[in-house]
């Protein structure tokens, strides 16, 4: 029987989110954040092998849409990333100690739940594990299996930092939705080009009405 997964999703405070794209995106930047929050956690929930997502965010406006989806919210206690990960995962922990916990970058707009499949189920197969972010320097997926401690290392060049951590490095075929983060106008036409969630694409198609352009 395959391992059951809780993952676990941070979400920024919206007026902090995306500020890279806060040129090209003007007063769509808030909207814009939402909507992919909104995208990867639907793909979460989406994904067979996912029991449970829990977003860990201090901010109501994003904490309303995506307990609407289907996510557990659990307040950010406002002390860093990894801090905010470790709580979601102690949250887990608490109600499934038998799953499986990961953390998943919420700025994933194409995520496919297949390929999220194919990533968990190789993560079960080793204690800790990572999927590199696009350009192999960031992370967007960290996971260990039940039972394993939770120490993710993300910001920055968190790649190298969890190749140091000891975490096992996962290299799949196939699974760009899963490694295509969005900080940047250029990422989000990365993302446009594999296949935007439908609530990241209504906000391209009012950004982008040509989206050549």
């Amino acid at each position: 029987m395959s391992i059951r997964w809780s993952l676990v999703v941070p979400v920024k405070t919206l007026v902090a989110a995306k500020t890279r794209l806060a040129e090209a995106t003007g007063p769509h930047r808030t909207r814009l954040a939402v909507a992919v929050a909104c995208d990867t956690v639907s793909a979460v929930l989406a994904c067979p092998l996912v029991a449970r997502a829990i977003v860990v965010t201090a901010d109501p406006a994003a904490a309303g849409p995506l307990g609407a989806l289907g996510a557990e919210v659990v307040p950010d206690p406002d002390l860093g990333l990894n801090t905010a990960l470790r709580t979601g995962a102690a949250h887990a922990v608490r109600l499934e100690p038998g799953h499986a916990v990961g953390a998943l970058q919420a700025d994933l707009p194409a995520l496919r739940p297949a390929e999220l499949a194919e990533v968990l189920a190789a993560a079960a197969e080793f204690d800790q594990s990572f999927v590199p972010d696009a350009l192999d320097v960031g992370t967007t997926f960290y996971g260990v299996r039940p039972g394993v401690p939770f120490t993710p290392r993300f910001g920055g060049e968190s790649r190298a930092r969890h190749l140091a951590g000891g975490a096992k490095e996962l290299l799949l075929p196939g699974v760009d939705s899963v490694r295509r983060d969005v900080d940047t106008p250029d990422d989000l036409r990365a993302a446009l080009a594999l296949g935007l969630g439908r609530h990241t694409a209504a906000v391209v198609s009012d950004l982008w009405p040509d989206p050549a352009s």
